[in-house]
């Protein structure tokens, strides 16, 4: 077989630590950064229902200057923007982000926005970035950003290794990416002791998000041997770590192997590695609030199947990876989901037949459209997809 060239392109992330306290990480990734002036995002659980946030203040002392609170799920714009206003205010020079993945996205979006002097949402919709027709994404960079980033993730959707971040544009339900290669974080912070607060259902359901980038490189014909040696391990962790956290969810080493898990599942897109329908399904399926970790437990199954007649072979490391060698990968992968209890259909998610025809145009439209593995030729084929959806695979 003829080599296919490739690359693997690292980001600007600079430090990942791995079971120490989130509020000493902090601390000491602040002191440093020398930050003087601190800009806490938090989940709103967090804040108001847990003193995870009072011991981060603690540890930082003066150099908090705002805490803010209220990012809804898949980080509409206008809560960016009024995150924004706040940190710009505050002339912010270190932004933090504890909580899950739209806190995470918006962390980030954040910093851009900050540092690019918005002020509406209008002028949010200007920084979001375009894609050529083969998928290739262009960042509106402009310079430098005048503050970096903190993530402590509470879920395991892993967005926080990447440069891009998706945000909801609520006037035309559609989810769409902003990036910068400064919005990579300067620290992450894998503490598996604030992840107890966080809901059983979203624990598992951002897990199969991450499952799913490993499942979507291991089937792409674009990927190579660095990518998939990580997504295979980082598929191993998920899928075991995840079973293990259902089954006791105070088993803190569990949790600590799905962070890991979701970092090396990560690794891959965050390195130039694409994705495909599964990932562009789930971004329009944003639009119409589905969870970001519901998105992937109801197409990812079933667009691996859709997948299986072009790249069958490629996809026996994902079962073999899910301790299923003898078993086919869509069904293995939706083994998975059916054992943790998380939903599978359209109507499990609150979406209805009459949305489809919409969804699927906007994931047609959506970057990882266009590098599925087997070709999606327009949007019949998504539409074909989801209503595929809560079929036997076996």
């Amino acid at each position: 077989m003829a080599i296919r060239p490739s690359e693997v392109v690292f980001n600007a992330l600079g430090r990942v630590t791995l079971g120490v306290p989130a509020a000493d990480a902090i601390k000491a990734e602040a002191e440093r950064r020398e930050a003087r002036r601190i800009f806490v995002l938090a989940g709103g659980h967090l804040a108001t229902e847990t003193d995870e946030i009072e011991r981060v203040k603690m540890a930082l002392g003066s150099r908090v200057v705002a805490v803010h609170h209220g990012i809804r799920a898949h980080a509409p714009r206008r809560d960016i923007v009024a995150a924004a206003n706040v940190a710009r205010d505050c002339d912010a020079d270190l932004i933090v982000a504890i909580g899950g993945g739209s806190v995470t996205d918006a962390g980030k979006i954040v910093a851009l926005a900050f540092s690019r002097g918005v002020h509406t949402v209008d002028e949010l919709n200007a920084l979001r970035f375009r894609h050529s027709d083969d998928g290739t994404p262009h960042y509106q960079s402009g310079g430098d950003l005048k503050a970096r980033v903190i993530c402590v993730p509470t879920t395991l959707s892993a967005g926080e290794f990447n440069v891009m971040a998706g945000s909801v544009d609520e006037e035309r339900n559609v989810k769409e990416g902003f990036g910068h290669p400064q919005m990579a974080p300067l620290c992450v912070v894998l503490d598996p002791a604030i992840t107890l607060h966080t809901p059983e259902w979203l624990w598992l359901s951002t897990g199969i998000r991450s499952v799913d980038h490993a499942t979507e490189t291991l089937a792409s014909l674009l990927s190579n041997d660095y990518a998939d040696g990580l997504a295979e391990s980082g598929l191993r962790l998920l899928a075991r770590g995840l079973r293990r956290v259902k089954a006791d969810a105070h088993d803190l080493e569990a949790r600590l192997q799905c962070q890991v898990g979701a970092w090396q599942s990560a690794v891959p897109l965050v390195c130039g590695v694409p994705m495909g329908a599964s990932h562009a399904l789930g971004h329009a399926m944003g639009g119409y609030n589905v969870p970001h970790g519901y998105t992937s437990c109801v197409t990812m199954a079933h667009v691996q199947n859709w997948n299986a007649e072009v790249v069958g072979e490629r996809q026996k490391r994902i079962s073999a990876a899910l301790d299923a060698p003898d078993t086919a990968a869509a069904v293995a992968l939706d083994d998975l989901v059916r054992g943790l209890g998380l939903p599978r259909t359209l109507r499990d998610v609150g979406l209805t037949d009459e949305q489809i025809p919409e969804i699927a145009r906007h994931a047609y439209a959506d970057i990882w459209g266009k590098t599925n593995p087997r070709s999606i030729k327009g949007a019949e084929d998504m539409e074909h997809i989801l209503r595929k959806v809560g079929d036997k695979l076996s």
